[in-house]
């Protein structure tokens, strides 16, 4: 007996994501999309034979980005899903019934709920044996109020005995269900809020498990927070500390590039990008924190493609590969050596710029300046050194796996 998976992952909604503009299912939940995530709670069950994911056509470099953190010999090629989920269900359905033989059940499961336990799995794989469909639901115990209007008057108190919140996975007799969504489809019934009630409006038997509220949907960036916190929370992590060095010199120019800050002075700095010393220092040291190379090694100044580049482009490299792996910064700390031009007066200015690329509090960026009181290339106004180190947590258990490539 075939049993088979859909993942419904075509939505739009970005609220979970605000930040990044993503649709929530690829959100970053603690170095993986949530989407892969979800992926692995059923590709790691032994029950399971292939999980199969419905996606906006717009979203292929993204899936193919997610899936790339699974490994999995489960997964069938994904399904274009279509304007409404009832939609991407019939379209995961009927692409299930053409290549894969056999399917004797389906379980139908929301992409945004990414902690979904095998023993859920197990109640519902279990009532299939004398039903039609079997979904997890919790008890509803709040009092539940109906409200009319714009002032939002309650004008009933419904009673809250029998009624259940439903969640997925939600699984089916394959044929039955596809018949039913077939059915939906030809009548023109797009009112379904789930494929239990295209079940229940099928005339099949569907009965309830007990579900979990570790199952709970994400839908808000609250949601979103909450999800990583908990993940935290079940992680060890450790310190990892980086250091970071560079050096440019001075050539003819107007201004210089300092931690993100253009200040005016009577020469530049040279280099096959905008030459900002100190964030070329700050990325090194971010990337000796994670074992991950260096900045040459990322954007080798061969690359004409680098030639001008703005730097915060690298600096925003390596923050991202901190979180790809779980990781999020302490603090970061850039000493500038250098006569001239001073510093001070740009301190506040820089500090908000490194910390705006980052997307951490000000207060956990450092920046400061010192002469070589007249010694060496930068007391001979030579050009400009930077030191720079980076304090992050790792989870214990990405730190011990060498950095992904690139």
């Amino acid at each position: 007996m075939t049993i088979a998976v859909l993942i419904v992952a075509a939505g739009r909604g970005t609220r979970a994501a605000a930040t990044s503009g993503k649709p929530k299912q690829y959100a970053n939940l603690r170095g993986k999309p949530m989407l892969a995530r979800t992926i692995e709670c059923f590709a790691q069950h032994a029950d399971i034979a292939t999980v199969t994911v419905a996606i906006h056509p717009d979203d292929q470099t993204a899936y193919l980005d997610c899936i790339a953190q699974v490994t999995s010999t489960k997964l069938t090629p994904p399904v274009n899903g279509g304007a409404t989920r009832q939609v991407s269900v019939l379209n995961g359905l009927e692409s299930m019934q053409k290549s894969i033989p056999g399917v004797k059940n389906v379980l139908i499961h929301d992409a945004a709920r990414p902690f979904v336990s095998a023993s859920i799995i197990d109640s519902v794989l279990a009532a299939l044996n004398d039903n039609d469909g079997a979904i997890p639901a919790l008890p509803v115990s709040d009092t539940l109020k109906r409200t009319g209007g714009e002032t939002h008057k309650i004008i009933e108190t419904l009673p809250r005995s029998g009624l259940w919140r439903a969640q997925t996975p939600q699984g089916f007799r394959f044929a039955p269900i596809l018949d039913a969504h077939r059915a939906a489809a030809a009548q023109q019934r797009q009112d379904f809020t789930d494929d239990a009630a295209i079940a229940e409006w099928a005339g099949l038997s569907v009965v309830i498990t007990l579900g979990s509220r570790e199952n709970e949907k994400i839908t808000t960036a609250e949601d979103l927070a909450l999800a990583n916190d908990k993940l935290a929370s079940q992680l060890a992590f450790e310190t990892r500390i980086g250091t970071g060095f560079d050096v440019h010199r001075f050539a003819s120019g107007s201004s210089v590039w300092l931690c993100g800050v253009e200040i005016p002075h009577e020469q530049r700095l040279e280099g096959h990008s905008d030459a900002d010393v100190g964030l070329h220092a700050l990325t090194d040291a971010i990337l000796g924190a994670l074992a991950d190379g260096d900045i040459g090694a990322h954007f080798p100044p061969s690359d004409p493609k680098w030639k001008g580049a703005e730097s915060h482009v690298f600096l925003k490299d390596a923050a991202r590969r901190l979180a790809d792996r779980g990781g999020r910064f302490v603090n970061v700390d850039v000493t500038l050596l250098c006569e001239a031009p001073k510093v001070g007066p740009h301190r506040d200015a820089m500090r908000a710029a490194i910390a705006e690329i980052l997307e951490i509090e000000t207060s956990r960026v450092g920046v400061k300046a010192t002469t070589t009181e007249g010694l060496g290339f930068t007391g001979r106004r030579e050009g400009i050194a930077a030191m720079a180190s980076a304090s992050v947590l790792l989870p214990v258990e990405q730190s011990t796996k060498n950095a992904p490539d690139r």
